[in-house]
């Protein structure tokens, strides 16, 4: 469904007879001459397969997702037909963790506009960089505490942060830490808000209007899970009007043609949806894809299955 690096789709072009859905210029006539023949579908969790191109496809067996998030891949469409569907869960969850201590740390402490403030002549010129906050100590919510939520909190507790999360009940792996079940109300006690939950149906804006103004001015969001867990226009609207503090976010609505009227915002931090972005973790994601489809025609269960 989209490219892969050569080190993925050289092995699966050994593997297997490989369609390059993303090359086709016309899609529908690519569907109609290919569909008919494909068992296998290997996509990216933000590309996923929407109904139109699984009905194309009437002997599809698997899905094989490169990526943890698999909510762009009708599953309702799978389930009717019996087809099943993999991702990459676990190996990519530090990588995705690791990100997003960093961007709070680059947004809180000013890192990209000190950067800035040294290159263009301003430190000398203007003196030193404005005051920027503090992150040690403060207040952190986690809105979702899976697997990348969990190794965020660990995290933050490197920095002696008051911590607490929202998710669909209280973790026994997480007692260390208060569990708050209204999202609001942990949005309200948060200096840091992150946002990690898996995207579904049910978690479409979760974090909307409501949430972000309780974060509130002083408040900063930083999403490393799906863009439509957020309402964007509310986030947009929250960060200009100053009623939000700043964001920082990794993922966006119609990406990579996001919203223009972020870049007009000096309070957020914009990363190109890179949080599993090392080599180590690409190559272990792409190894993963592989092994799942070797293991589904090899007639064995799936190594990571959804269903």
């Amino acid at each position: 469904m989209g490219p892969y690096p050569a080190w993925d789709q050289e092995p699966l072009d050994a593997a297997y007879t490989a369609h390059r859905y993303f090359e086709a210029g016309d899609k529908a006539a690519f569907l109609a001459e290919f569909g008919p023949r494909v068992r296998a579908i290997a996509t990216r969790g933000e590309l996923g397969a929407n109904a139109q191109v699984i009905a194309a496809c009437p002997q599809l067996e698997v899905i094989s997702v490169y990526g943890v998030g698999f909510d762009a891949v009708d599953l309702d469409a799978c389930r009717a037909r019996g087809i099943r569907v993999s991702n990459t869960p676990d190996v990519l969850t530090n990588d995705v963790a690791d990100l997003g201590i960093a961007m709070m740390l680059a947004q809180s402490r000013g890192v990209i506009g000190a950067e800035t403030w040294v290159r263009d002549g301003s430190w000398a010129s203007k003196g030193l960089y404005p005051l920027k906050r503090r992150v040690w100590g403060r207040r952190a919510g986690v809105l979702g505490l899976g697997r990348i939520g969990f190794e965020v909190a660990k995290r933050l507790a490197g920095f002696d942060m008051d911590i607490a999360y929202s998710d669909v009940g209280a973790k026994d792996y997480a007692s260390q830490w208060e569990f708050i079940a209204d999202p609001v109300a942990l949005a309200a006690r948060s200096d840091f808000l992150f946002v990690t939950l898996a995207a579904s149906g049910a978690t479409r804006h979760i974090v909307g209007k409501s949430v972000i103004e309780a974060l509130g001015p002083e408040g900063t969001l930083i999403n490393i899970s799906r863009a439509s867990n957020i309402d964007e226009n509310a986030l947009i609207e929250a960060l200009a009007s100053g009623r939000l503090g700043a964001a920082a976010l990794d993922v966006f609505e119609g990406e990579p043609k996001l919203d223009p009227r972020f870049l007009t915002l000096d309070n957020v931090l914009l990363q190109p949806h890179h949080a599993s972005g090392t080599v180590e973790t690409r190559q272990a994601m792409g190894q993963l894809v592989r092994d799942n489809l070797a293991a589904h025609f090899a007639g064995r269960p799936l190594l990571t299955p959804v269903f």
